[in-house]
């Protein structure tokens, strides 16, 4: 039987300090998983299952690490936490996996299954890539050399949630528990101690590879030949791990995508699909002042996949967003995923309201902790694209000024979305998370 290692997220040091995690309540995140774990712990240990618990002085690279030394074939890891949103009313249990791999898919669900049958009361976000996540993918997801998950198991920012942490920890252990011991079983059950790794086929730009990949827990791999010949250089990443299987070294295919490399899955033809002759071009990827590069009708199948109500009140935003960007030549794809981030995707359910017409956070001059508001939603978008220039460029506005804090920008000192981290928002990886939204867009638009 396979071994399981069970890390509570947060608590370790990063950057000197001890991570607390999401803090409300009179808790933190930090607290309540550890609990929650040493509950989950002595639970399938009287099953009968190894459990390893990962200590809770280490940052998350040294858990990684910590668990990839003491790793086999047939274990399985999980990562729990309380997720944190600045709305109170966002709710529920998300399971996150590694993208593109639907074996964890699989399984992220029957772990929340297992909990919501405990537990439901807790409402179900789905089981997800870690592609759809803030910064667009997962260090516990990729990084861990067995099958891994992380486990969001509510908010801890929500009262509602908070209470179900806090009071039925004891049933939200045991839930846990329930599906670990299903998912340990599967994993392990599924193939001998040193798997001999089956082979898949490999299309690079619509030809077939001369040489094969092979399929390890359920993840696609490639030679580090074909990684070098695509002009990719891994060796100075830390956080990648290269493989060796028979005198070959392999790398996932998935890190791939964080190169302009797209990576996908053809099953009918067991083979990993690579592309560098993307539509986009790469360097313009994360430059403010460009072009967009998707049409009206892919950015509202985007909004709707991501909230199926999400047009209800803003049919026309993806054409404004073309149009308003066009005007000022900004990149209408760059605004348009700031929105997403910015509302949740039309949900609102940050400091701002739909009826202010404000899809990026504005601020209201006189220190309105609302934000501030506009007569339409043209005339919303049109001020957040004012915007977007003043950090961007050091050109005219096309249009008369709408934007209220546009003249205290500093012009052109934020050209690329990365820098409007701490500027724009305060969160570092404001502009991270928006490039993450832009490549999920363009990979549903099949840009990438």
């Amino acid at each position: 039987m396979g071994r399981i290692f069970i890390s509570a997220g947060h608590g370790g040091f990063e950057g000197g300090r001890r991570d607390p995690g999401a803090v409300a309540g009179g808790t933190t995140e930090a607290q309540q998983m550890i609990l929650l774990r040493d509950l989950i712990v002595p639970d399938l240990r009287s099953r009968g299952f190894e459990v390893f618990s990962v200590p809770d002085d280490l940052s998350l690279r040294q858990s990684i690490a910590w668990i990839n030394t003491r790793a086999k074939s047939g274990d399985v890891a999980i990562e729990i936490h309380a997720d944190a949103f600045s709305s109170p009313s966002a709710r529920g249990a998300t399971a996150f996996y590694i993208a593109g791999n639907s074996e964890r898919k699989k399984h992220a669900e029957l772990i929340l299954l297992s909990l919501l049958r405990q537990l439901p009361q807790l409402p179900n976000r789905g089981a997800k890539p870690d592609t759809a996540t803030g910064v667009g993918s997962l260090g516990f997801c990729r990084q861990i050399i067995i099958p891994s998950i992380l486990l969001e198991v509510g908010f801890l920012t929500n009262p509602e949630d908070r209470a179900l942490i806090t009071n039925r920890r004891r049933d939200i252990a045991q839930g846990v528990a329930n599906g670990l011991a299903a998912w340990s079983r599967d994993v392990s059950g599924s193939g001998p101690i040193e798997p001999d790794y089956p082979v898949i086929n490999i299309r690079l730009n619509n030809q077939n590879y001369e040489e094969q990949g092979i399929l390890v827990n359920s993840n696609s791999y490639i030679p580090i030949d074909l990684v070098d010949r695509l002009g990719v250089d891994l060796t100075q990443d830390p956080t990648v791990r290269l493989f060796s299987h028979k005198g070959i070294v392999y790398v996932k295919a998935v890190e791939l995508r964080d190169y302009n490399v797209s990576v996908s899955w053809d099953n009918a033809n067991r083979a990993v699909v690579l592309k560098t002759n993307l539509q986009i071009c790469p360097g313009q990827f994360d430059r403010i002042m460009s072009h967009g590069n998707t049409s009206e009708v892919q950015m509202q199948m985007f909004l709707k996949n991501n909230n199926e109500n999400a047009l209800k009140d803003f049919p026309d935003l993806p054409k404004l967003y073309r149009e308003e960007a066009a005007i000022e030549g900004v990149d209408y794809d760059i605004a348009f995923c700031q929105m997403c981030l910015d509302t949740n995707f039309l949900r609102f359910d940050g400091l701002v309201n739909a009826s202010q017409n404000n899809f990026s956070g504005l601020g209201a001059i006189g220190g309105g902790i609302s934000g501030a508001s506009f007569p339409s939603a043209r005339i919303g978008v049109r001020a957040q694209i004012q915007h977007l220039k003043a950090y961007a460029s050091l050109e005219p506005l096309v249009q008369e000024v709408v934007d209220p804090r546009f003249r205290f920008v500093t012009r052109g000192i934020a050209p690329l979305v990365e820098q409007l981290s701490g500027r724009w928002a305060a969160d570092p990886q404001y502009g991270q998370k928006i490039l993450a939204i832009l490549r999920r867009l363009y990979e549903s638009a099949n840009l990438l």
